[in-house]
Formats: structure tokens, sequence, C-alpha cells
């Protein structure tokens, strides 16, 4: 026992470490610091919102290209480089006061964010999938502590706030530098081509769900601290990125054990409608309401990619992993596209325009359940039966589990 538990540590740190590095540093830093660029840097809000997108274009870009290249998307050595390419971007983006440069540097860092976030999580969903929650948790752990760094600094510079994200990114990747994705044996993958068109339809209303998901979450995660800070200056605003990431840290392991139980469409139906509520209660503009919003919001964002990823990974469809990555990157590149009209009157407005967008997102997802417990889908589900580490419980909920490592 005590040796299992010491190789899931083993296994699921690396990964934990890579995701705080390139997703809660790379990816989220730009929150917390946005505030900062705009009172010191002159940064517009049509400015901000330009960088975002080039950031999400640059996820985008590494979410096909690990489409595109199976190989890329269980590297080692791709997911070493995209570290350190993350961490040169960081301490750049501080060199500079070039817009272009800064839409240059942030389309970098996204592209890397991609590769190292797909690589990860194939790594967990094949070695450790009943890890797969907490391995996610280190996204809300490098919020929180690169929120905290920002938060803490002597002096608000923004230029010390990349430099310091840059060195948080720098220790966290030299902790994710030993990620080491599994190879798939051939006859694995043809198994599960064979059961590909068993959950087509399912997987479309994900995929839609999920896209929705990228549009409205990535208009909360880029302007919810921006929002706060408008209405509510000082403390509040500015710790309330620090909120959402110490809200991230379990909840990701504790939605995937409630998927586990319930079934995951059903609880990921149940997430979003409660970020939904988060996002509309963080534009409300009482203290006790941004906080709120900013608890529900962090408690659910990640658990919602937790779940969608496993969900999609055992729907049978090749490739799951990369191919939601993508519909969730082309969502973020609309959504600050979407609410850039509204900003001239501040980010309130996207605020609204986010939950409603995220609550459609939710009625996807609930279609997706609805369709899982039609008893034709139950009994092609009970065919999966040699797709290698599945197996269906045939008990009144008739959802299909993890037997073992899935492979694509």
């Amino acid at each position: 026992m005590r040796r299992h538990l010491h190789t899931g540590v083993r296994a699921v740190l690396p990964t934990a470490a890579a995701l705080a590095a390139a997703m809660g540093v790379g990816r989220f830093v730009y929150t917390p610091i946005l505030p900062l660029m705009t009172a010191q840097a002159g940064l517009t809000a049509q400015v901000a919102g330009h960088l975002a997108t080039a950031n999400y274009v640059g996820y985008l870009g590494g979410a096909v290209a690990t489409t595109m290249s199976p190989r890329l998307a269980r590297s080692a050595v791709a997911c070493r480089v995209a570290l350190v390419g993350i961490v040169v971007s960081l301490s750049a983006m501080a060199a500079t006061v070039d817009v272009f440069a800064w839409l240059t540097l942030r389309t970098a860092a996204g592209f890397a964010s991609a590769v190292v976030f797909v690589v990860a999580v194939n790594t967990l969903l094949e070695r450790l999938p009943e890890k797969v929650g907490w391995g996610f948790g280190g996204v809300g752990a490098g919020i929180a502590v690169s929120a905290a760094a920002v938060l803490a600094l002597p002096t608000e510079s923004w230029r010390t706030a990349w430099w310091v994200a840059a060195g948080l990114a720098a220790m966290l990747g030299a902790a994710g530098w030993w990620v080491r994705p599994q190879r798939v044996p051939a006859t694995a993958a043809t198994a599960r081509a064979q059961v590909h068109h068993a959950g087509t339809a399912r997987f479309a209303l994900l995929f839609a769900g999920y896209t929705l998901e990228g549009i409205g979450y990535i208009i909360a995660g880029t302007f919810l601290v921006a929002a706060v800070a408008q209405h509510s200056p000082g403390a509040l605003g500015n710790s309330v990125w620090l909120v959402v990431g110490v809200a991230v840290i379990p909840s990701a392991g504790l939605w995937a054990r409630l998927g586990g139980r319930l079934g995951r469409p059903a609880v990921l139906t149940g997430a979003l409608a409660l970020q939904a509520a988060g996002i509309g209660l963080a534009c409300q503009g009482s203290s006790a309401a941004s906080l709120l919003g900013a608890l529900l919001f962090g408690g659910t964002f990640i658990g919602v990619s937790t779940l969608a990823m496993a969900e999609g990974r055992l729907l049978g469809t090749r490739g799951a992993v990369a191919l939601l990555t993508v519909g969730y990157s082309v969502g973020q590149i609309v959504g600050p596209l979407l609410v850039a009209p509204l900003l001239g009157g501040g980010y309130r407005p996207a605020l609204g325009v986010s939950a409603l967008i995220v609550s459609l997102a939710a009625l996807a997802i609930a279609a997706v359940w609805i369709l899982g417990r039609q008893p034709r889908v139950r009994l092609i589900q009970a065919r999966r039966r040699t797709v290698p580490g599945e197996f269906v419980d045939d008990r009144p909920h008739g959802r299909s589990v993890f037997a073992g490592p899935p492979h694509e």
C-alpha cells in the first residue's frame, strides 16, 4: 500500500507542478497583473482584451498541434521545451512596453501552455486516472501562489510582477521537468477506434458545451479582478484572484470523486450551473457577493475541465483531450472579442454575458446526461467491455467507469 501511494505521489506531483507553471502562472498570472498594467503602463481595456486574445490564439495553436501530432501530445521533450518557453516569455514581458512585442510573447506563452496541458493531462489519464483531479489541483496552486506573490509585492510595479511570475514558473517548471507520458500500444488504439461511433452524438454535445464554457469562463477569468477592483478598490479587488486560486486547489479532486459516484454528465451540469451563479454574483458590486462569486468560480472551472476530459475519453473518441482543448481554445478567442464592445462601460456587463453563456453550456451538458440515460445508449455502453481500461457498471445509473489506464 505504501509503495503504491509513493508511486502515485511521484506520478502526480510532476504533472501538478507542470500544470501549475503552465496554466496557474503562465496563463492566469495576467489576470492579477492586469490592474497594475492598466494603472502604471497605460494599458487600455481594448489592448488588455487584445493581449488576452493573443494568449488564446497561441493556446489554440498548441491544441491544434497536439491534435495533429499524437506523438507531440505525449512528448516529454516537448513538455520541457514548452516549460522553458513559458519562463522566457514571462520575463520578457517586463523588458518592453511595445504592444506588438507583448502580443507576440502572450501568443508564445499560450502555445506553450497548451502543449504542457495536453501532455500533462494525457499522462494523468493514462497512468493514474483515479488521481487526475488532484493533478489538476496544480492549476489552482499556481493561481494562488502567483496571486499571493503579486499581492505581496512591496512596490506595486507591473515589471516586478512579471519577473516574480517568471521566477515562480521556473521553480514549478523544474519540479514538473520529470513528467513521463506513457506510450500507447497500437492494439489499444485500434480497439478504441472500433467503439468510436458509439459516443459520437454525446461527444458532439460535450464538445459544444465545453466550447461554450471556454467562451464564458474566459471572460470571467480575464476580467473578474478588474471588474471587482473597479467597484471595490483596495484589499478586496487585489485579493479576489487569490480566493479563486485557493478554491481551485481541492476542487478538481472533489468534483472528480463526485463524478465517479453520481456520473460525470450530471455532476458536470451542476458544476456549470454553480459557475454561472458565481459569475453572476461577482458582478453585483457588493463585497460579500464578490467573494462568494470568486469562491464559486474558482471552485468549479478546473473541476469542469477535469470532468469533461475524463468523459470525453470515456465516450471512445480518439484524441478527445486534444479535441476538447481545441474547442475550449476557440471559445477563449471568441469570448474577449464578443464582449469587447461592452468594455467601454466597465467590466460588469461582460461578466453578465459570461454568466449567460456558461448557463447555455450547462444546458448542452444536461443533454449529454439525458442521452446517456436512454436505454439504447446503455446497451451500446454495455458492448464496450473489450475497450482497454473501461468496464460498465450495471447498477441502475448505468454509467461507464475507469478500471485502469485508458488508452487512445
